[in-house]
């Protein structure tokens, strides 16, 4: 399978390096130093792209994509504002398209024990609910994607929640993501449910970029050859 890399950060070339492990062939890689090379790649050229870039480009990085036949699988956080448009640009045109806010199959299998959890805790009333987020120095978005995913699981089941807010445990309506940068930190993510008698947490900590990797070239071979929009939940069948 011929794979298109759009972000070639850490993250891409950790893709590359598990993309040839498993045989594939990388038709190219793409960063902001030749950001004007993507009107390159068609569907002629390229079966799948795989996009890690910044919140800025990675709408056009997707709409690209599904505007020249590119099923694309996308994991940049912080450009959500406009997945809608790109949901309608897929099926306007017929492609497809996987995102997912964390490849990691032990961070979903997280968002699925997240969920469960948040259906049971919520009728205990004296647990409050909090998340912590906490990541590398260079991580440009707060709170993570993987933060807000793991709120969106939460906040269905309280309905005395109004939403998430970032950094601010005086605001009760809402549920707190607390968000850190620290030095080499991959990934970690921890649910907390306290009381003044206990308290409960379930957590997800990544070692190496290698889960999200191995995730994101899973998506690419699961993507290959479906048509719509797809995410982790679909692929692992959760």
């Amino acid at each position: 399978m011929r794979i298109l890399l759009i972000g070639y950060g850490k993250m891409g070339k950790t893709i590359e390096q598990m993309a040839i492990a498993k045989g594939h062939q990388i038709a190219g890689t793409i960063d902001h130093t030749n950001a004007e090379t993507l009107q390159n790649y068609t569907s002629e050229n390229t079966d799948v792209a795989i996009e890690f870039t910044h919140p800025e480009a990675a709408f056009a990085n997707v709409s690209y994509c599904l505007t020249h036949g590119i099923p694309v699988v996308s994991g940049s956080t912080g450009w959500l504002d406009k997945y809608n448009e790109a949901v309608e640009l897929c099926h306007k045109n017929n492609g497809a398209f996987f995102y997912a806010s964390n490849y990691s199959v032990g961070v979903n299998l997280f968002f699925h024990f997240n969920e469960y959890i948040a259906s049971k805790m919520q009728a205990y009333k004296a647990y409050s609910v909090e998340i912590r987020e906490i990541h590398h120095l260079q991580k440009v978005d707060k709170p993570s994607g993987t933060g807000i995913t793991t709120a969106e699981g939460i906040l269905p089941h309280y309905s005395n929640l109004n939403g998430w807010v970032a950094d601010n445990p005086e605001e009760k309506t809402k549920l707190n993501i607390i968000s850190e940068r620290e030095p080499d930190v991959v990934g970690t993510h921890i649910v907390t449910y306290s009381s003044e008698v206990d308290q409960l947490e379930l957590g997800h900590i990544a070692h190496s970029r290698a889960g999200f990797a191995e995730g994101a070239v899973m998506a690419a071979e699961w993507l290959k050859d479906r048509k719509g929009v797809f995410g982790m939940k679909d692929m692992l069948n959760l």
